[in-house]
């Protein structure tokens, strides 16, 4: 059994690391390159960088920053935002990424996905779903949380990763910034669909929610809020999840 992940979370703005509440009046939290420095000498296992305003600008995603992120971290990191083609996707593997997300132009062209786990294989591959309650199901969001495009959250996990999405990363649009705890219903409906890793995303408060979200099924607990506050460190944070009997690493 693997290992579970911690995982924080920059979102990027105009060279900024931001943080907002349901995906709304985000705050500067200052220089990505140095945060993410912070965190993979707190003990961080991997490291987000999502460009959350590169599609709804229609811009590529900052090169720069994930170059200059690759020569301060040693450790894996995700880079999503703008990448619409399978060249944005090689130019971000060669500036450092180990993996490149993909959302809005999934949705648009799920031939992508195809497309990049052949040359870079399912690892390098994540889809991230930003999800929004509605009743008893979820629906996907695009262009960083601001378009509904009426598809089934579960079903575009399942058809995400049969073209070959090899992790999953999901978001509670509802809970995203609200330290409410993760939606922990939407983790379990798609631990029992999917058989790829899931980063749960969205809420985290508190150690208990990271806990919960692990518990729930996730393989990985993703969280930006607590850690950029200083909330907790990452040692305090492995520490607890140990003493719960969580496995992490």
């Amino acid at each position: 059994m693997l290992m579970k992940r911690i995982i924080p979370c920059l979102d990027v703005k105009e060279g900024r690391v931001v943080k907002g509440v349901k995906f709304q009046n985000l705050r500067d939290l200052g220089d990505p390159v140095a945060v993410a420095k912070y965190y993979y000498e707190q003990g961080a296992d991997e490291l987000v960088l999502l460009d959350i305003s590169a599609t709804q600008e229609g811009r590529d995603t900052m090169l720069d920053i994930v170059e200059r992120v690759a020569e301060v971290i040693y450790m894996p990191f995700t880079v999503g935002g703008g990448i619409k083609t399978l060249e944005d996707a090689k130019r971000l593997i060669r500036a450092g990424a180990d993996k490149v997300s993909l959302n809005s132009s999934a949705l648009q062209n799920p031939q992508l996905i195809q497309d990049i786990s052949r040359l870079f294989g399912v690892q390098a591959t994540v889809v991230a779903i930003d999800a929004k309650r509605t009743g008893d199901s979820w629906g996907v969001f695009s262009h960083g949380g601001t378009q509904a495009v009426g598809r089934d959250a579960i079903e575009w996990a399942k058809e995400a990763v049969s073209l070959g999405a090899g992790e999953l990363l999901v978001t509670s649009m509802d809970a995203d910034g609200t330290k409410d705890g993760y939606d922990l219903e939407l983790i379990q409906r798609l631990r029992e669909v999917v058989n790829v890793p899931l980063i749960a995303s969205g809420g985290v408060g508190t150690l208990e929610h990271l806990a919960e979200g692990l518990e729930a099924g996730a393989d990985a607990a993703l969280a930006a809020s607590i850690f950029h506050e200083a909330t907790y460190t990452m040692p305090e944070t492995k520490d607890y999840l140990k003493a719960r009997g969580v496995d992490v690493r």
